[in-house]
């Protein structure tokens, strides 16, 4: 094996699956992988517990999130509609 320089992680998978979802893997992997900052104390300590649950290895403050990372487009979107109705009503 060993030519994995072009196909990443997904190497093991050889010639099978198709080319678009080996690449899709790769992607998912990579995010899943890469260091991922708390929302608590900001250190870059975040590691994934189960499928949506993560977890500082600083501070011990666990929380939800996506599958693959730990802040989601979906989720940014609702905290942003939750912070502004709550504004709203404020007033």
């Amino acid at each position: 094996m060993g030519r994995t320089k072009k196909v990443g992680t997904t190497g093991r998978f050889g010639t099978r699956y198709g080319a678009t979802i080996r690449k899709r893997v790769r992607k998912i992997e990579a995010t899943l992988k890469m260091k991922h900052t708390c929302p608590s104390c900001n250190s870059i300590k975040v590691n994934r517990v189960s499928i949506g649950i993560w977890q500082c290895k600083f501070c011990g403050y666990r929380f939800t999130g996506g599958s693959w990372a730990p802040e989601t487009s979906g989720g940014k979107i609702a905290q942003r509609t939750a912070k502004r109705l709550d504004s709203q009503s404020e007033t």
